[in-house]
């Protein structure tokens, strides 16, 4: 989420449209001394820890989309005061910025995409900066800026191989492979039979390999999803997903996914979708930390980061016109509730929180970085190769 649903032709009007138009691993922790708030008009008082390992951390959010807002006028305008406050407000340098297109026009709809999201960047660039090169995380986080990653929570605008290179060369760096339904591809995570990557599947990890983009399976059925990591040469992504052994939810990963992912160098970011969390209330930022723990006693600390799925202000936050669409693109199995977002994961200084519960959980500030950042630029730096003109 957000997305551009297949199975859904209302759904995918929507968004077309607005598209168109425009364990071993855990470590005694420090004293954290002292609380004091993070902001002067925040009323959560964070421990001083929590605080400076927010600030001084890289901290990459891999799936945090820009604003969930499907108005075109919105990505046409100037950010607002409040938008940008909250941006720098909320300790996140890097936020993956996709989301689902798909059907007959994938092709167009994501390039007018990219063409709306880069402009809005570019027109906001006291705020934000495009990321093409893992450094570019960097310089944005010495700069005080957000650093957008430019993504597509799916595959269908790869029409061939070639494609892929075509689209790294506009700004793209990382790609689903397919989105909950099936496509030619591969299989989604709602889809009733899943027959794993296709030949024509097969081509496009190459390319994507080859090119340097990053393969993401968040929402890809099961057997996809390790079919994928054993065909793709070197490490992918589950940027925003959680753990079945917690949840038994058809969009989170089985063990044996997380470990495939982990033995290839991938690295998994875990989600703050209440559904994906847990299966009954209450759902807390508390339950959101298991996820990571499990992960963490799994397959060690270097295997674990965040895909928060939601921009800052979270899916409640929306227009209730634009969250009755939003669920209704969406099979029964997704299993909404009366709330999307997590509780203690649902605004702008969201990461303060998780912060804290890791501290709580007694995390190193070594392994909160990793888990924060630092894990997810490693993969970004072994996967993204830079563009150089041909002699």
């Amino acid at each position: 989420m957000p997305d551009q649903f297949p199975q859904s032709p209302s759904r995918r009007r929507l968004l077309g449209h607005a598209v168109a138009l425009s364990a071993g691993a855990l470590a005694f922790p420090a004293i954290a001394r002292g609380r004091h708030q993070a902001l002067p008009d925040v009323p959560t008082a964070y421990s001083t820890r929590a605080i400076d390992l927010v600030r001084e951390s890289l901290v990459i959010d891999m799936l945090g989309v820009i604003k969930i807002d499907f108005r075109p006028e919105y990505y046409a305008s100037r950010i607002s005061e409040q938008d940008a406050a909250d941006m720098r407000a909320s300790g996140i340098t890097g936020f993956h910025h996709a989301i689902g297109i798909g059907g007959p026009d994938a092709y167009q709809d994501t390039l007018a995409y990219l063409a709306a999201w880069n402009g809005f960047v570019g027109r906001n660039s006291h705020v934000f900066t495009l990321v093409g090169e893992a450094e570019d995380l960097d310089r944005a986080k010495a700069d005080g800026k957000a650093a957008i990653i430019m993504g597509v929570q799916n595959a269908e605008h790869f029409r061939t191989p070639a494609d892929v290179r075509m689209f790294y060369l506009l700004g793209m760096r990382c790609a689903q492979l397919t989105y909950n339904a099936q496509n030619l591809i591969g299989a989604g995570a709602t889809d009733r039979i899943d027959g794993g990557v296709s030949d024509f599947g097969v081509q496009i990890i190459q390319a994507m390999h080859e090119t340097g983009m990053l393969i993401d399976v968040s929402h890809c059925g099961d057997r996809t999803t390790l079919d994928a990591i054993d065909l793709a040469p070197g490490p992918i992504a589950i940027t925003h997903s959680n753990c079945r052994a917690l949840n038994n939810h058809p969009r989170v990963k089985t063990d044996e996914a997380i470990r495939k992912l982990a033995a290839k160098g991938g690295v998994m970011g875990v989600t703050g979708v209440r559904m994906f969390v847990r299966d009954r209330e209450p759902t807390t930022v508390e339950h959101m930390v298991d996820h990571i723990d499990h992960v963490v006693k799994l397959v060690g600390i270097d295997h674990i980061g965040i895909g928060s799925d939601a921009d800052l202000q979270g899916y409640d936050h929306m227009p209730a016109e634009q969250n009755k669409a939003l669920r209704a693109g969406y099979k029964s199995s997704y299993a909404f509730r009366d709330k999307v977002d997590t509780d203690g994961f649902n605004h702008p200084r969201k990461t303060y929180d998780l912060t804290e519960v890791l501290i709580r959980r007694g995390y190193s500030d070594e392994h909160i970085r990793k888990i924060l950042g630092g894990n997810f630029r490693r993969l970004l730096g072994q996967t993204w190769k830079p563009v150089v003109l041909p002699a």
